[in-house]
Order: structure tokens, then sequence, then C-alpha cells
């Protein structure tokens, strides 16, 4: 009997591998090497070995004795490992071909909800639209012009011209296809649909000129949709059953319509706040006022302190966008204080007359500056 092979070594992993990678490891290897997949000699004893060594590995217990006192330490009964007896991690054999078990074993996922045999729904549509501020803040009705499959009208549906169906011949009517599947726990009967019908047990033998026999056809269509008011970039808004039609008559599919914000050129949206700058004279700083700004739902009167510094933000509440409840976000607005770029004689004057009685420099942020530099 030849030597086993050092667990570690069979995964590819190091002795102070964590939980995660011996996972990966052993969830790459067992596709590859699986059975089912792989039909080259020696794959399955591969698998077994595989299977065998990830059992020991992922299991604390088990590591810390096969650490310990190797192979010895790992008592499996008589007969040595056996994968259909003693596997018992399900899930990740479950994870590796992305479905359940029944999909493993038994080829598929069964009918989807709302279709007869043979009928699939149809697919989903994804339509992407760019919306301003200020549909985002009040809402908004809109038209948006999709392409998407539909019933034919010419055949009901069917794909045939004289609306008549035979009997599949390949299925021979029954709509399904019958073989027999090998998996680690055995011979399994699977069922699938009839890959030549489709499952309806049908098929067509004079074509729809116009859906040339696929019983669905290309159309332009406009579609109304409602944007509530406050929604969000990225999000989106699902219209059901107004995708595509389904095969054979099947359920149509869903739109989703994916809503993406506009830059706006005067407000910064984060969340349901909204933020803005506004220029202020330098005399509107140092002896206050009062001035509109501009808000998403209009102008309102916004007082600015005497002594304000640039830069300095001021709350409008309730001036922001809608969230639930209709609960409105608030406005932040910076002031911004702007220096005149050009000035006539008497406000040059003014301001030089000004200079000559300016209090200098001092008080606690120039004391911290001049520290700053001895």
């Amino acid at each position: 009997m030849p030597e086993k092979r050092d667990y570690y070594e069979v995964l590819g992993v190091s002795k102070n591998a964590s939980e995660d990678d011996i996972k990966k490891a052993y969830r790459k290897l067992a596709k590859k090497f699986h059975p089912d997949i792989n039909k080259e000699p020696g794959a399955e004893g591969r698998f077994k070995e595989i299977s065998e060594a990830y059992e020991v590995l992922q299991d604390s217990t088990k590591r810390s004795s096969y650490d310990q006192y190797g192979h010895s330490g790992v008592e499996f009964g008589n007969g040595g490992f056996n994968y259909q007896r003693d596997f018992t991690h399900f899930g990740d054999i479950e994870d590796l071909f992305s479905g359940n078990l029944f999909d493993m074993f038994f080829g598929g996922r069964g009918r989807q909800r709302g279709a007869r045999p043979g009928q699939a729904r149809g697919t989903d549509i994804r339509y992407d639209i760019d919306i301003g501020l200020e549909e985002i803040a009040h809402g908004t009705d809109m038209k948006i012009h999709a392409q998407r499959y539909e019933r034919c009208e010419d055949c009901a549906g069917t794909g045939s011209k004289s609306k008549l169906k035979k009997a599949c011949v390949q299925c021979k009517g029954s709509g399904q296809a019958v073989k027999q599947q090998r998996t680690p726990f055995g011979m399994f009967q699977s069922v699938t649909a009839c890959a030549r019908c489709h499952g309806s047990g049908e098929s067509v033998e004079d074509p729809c000129p116009y859906c040339e026999g696929n019983g669905v056809r290309k159309v332009s269509r406009d579609i109304g949709v409602s944007i509530p008011a406050g929604i969000e970039d990225g999000q989106h808004l699902r219209l059901t059953g107004e995708g595509n039609a389904g095969r054979n008559n099947g359920p149509k599919g869903d739109l989703y319509v994916v809503v993406h914000e506009k830059d706006h050129d005067f407000f910064e949206r984060h969340g349901r706040d909204l933020y803005c700058e506004v220029p202020i004279t330098f005399t509107q700083a140092v002896f206050g006022t009062e001035i509109e700004v501009p808000t998403i739902w209009g102008q309102v009167k916004l007082r600015i302190p005497a002594g304000t510094q640039s830069h300095a933000i001021f709350r409008i509440k309730g001036q922001g966008l809608p969230g639930l409840r209709d609960i409105r976000g608030h406005q932040h607005v910076r002031a911004i204080i702007e220096t005149p770029k050009k000035l006539n004689s008497r406000q040059k004057q003014a301001l030089r007359s000004y200079s000559e009685v300016e209090a200098k420099p001092g008080g606690t942020i120039w004391d911290k500056v001049k520290n700053a530099f001895k």
C-alpha cells in the first residue's frame, strides 16, 4: 500500500495556514479533480486524497492530533478514509458548483415561480437615467424610451405561423431529458428540460415570419416612471412586469431604472443636506448685513452678523432635500469674503485712510504665529 502524502502537501498549504487558506485551497483543488468534472484517469483518486486531507485539516481537533502524531494520530476506522462515509463538509462541495445540493445532483433549480412547464420568465432590463437636483428635491414623473421583447401578436406568442405546434421529436412530448449521473454518493437519475423544446414538449414546424419562431420580437416603448422626492444617486426603481416577455408566453421580467444625479452648478449634496458658497464684501462682513440666498425651494434671507470671518458657515434649517416622512435636511452656506480687484480713486483713498488708523496685528493668533518662528 503506497505511503500517504502529507496532508498539507496534498492541499498545497503551509503548516501554519489559516482555516480560510485551507478552505480556499480545498475548493480550488476539489473543483479541478471532482469526478463529475474531471474524467481523466486518476482524478477520482486525487479527489479522495484531497477530501481526506481537508476532512482532517478543517477540523481543529483532528488537525491538532495530526500535527502531533501524523497519520497515525488520525484514525478513520477499518478500510481507511471513505469520502462517501466520512465526507461531512457538504457546504463546501455545494459552493463549488454555485448552486444548492439539488442543483448539483439533479440538474437544475426547477421551474421558475409563475411559469408553466416549458415556459420561462422573461429577463429583466436595466435603464439608466440622469436627473437634476431640482427633480430629486420635488420628485418628478417622466417617460423613458426603452427597447424590450414583447409577445408576438401575429402568432400569439406560439412562434408558429399557424399558431399550432406538434409534439417534440426529441422528447416525444414529455418536455424532459433523463440521464444518469455519477456523484460521490452513488448514481443518480437527473431530469432536465429538453434542450430542443426547452421543456414545452412541443416544436414549431412553420416558424412565424415576424418573430422567426421565437414567439417574441423587439419593440420600442415609452414607459412612464415616477421618481420619488429625495432619491439618491445609484438607487433604482423596479417596475414589475415591464421587462422582456418570457419564452412560450411565460411571465414578463422587470424593468430596473437606475438613477444618476447630475452635478449641480451651485449646490453640493451630502445625504439630505446641501452645501453652497456665497460671496460677501469686506464691509458686509465687518458691519453685518442681510442677504438673499438661493435654495432648492426658492430665495430665503440670511443674516450675516457683524465681524463675520471668511469661510464662516451658516445653517438654514429645513432647506435641504426631503427624506423619509418628508423630513428635510438643511442647507449650509459658506460666506466667502471677496477681495475687490478693481477700485476707483474714492475707494482707494477710503482704504488708505482706514489703513492709517487700522489696528495693528496682535492678540492671540499673531502671538502664536510669532512664537512659531522663534
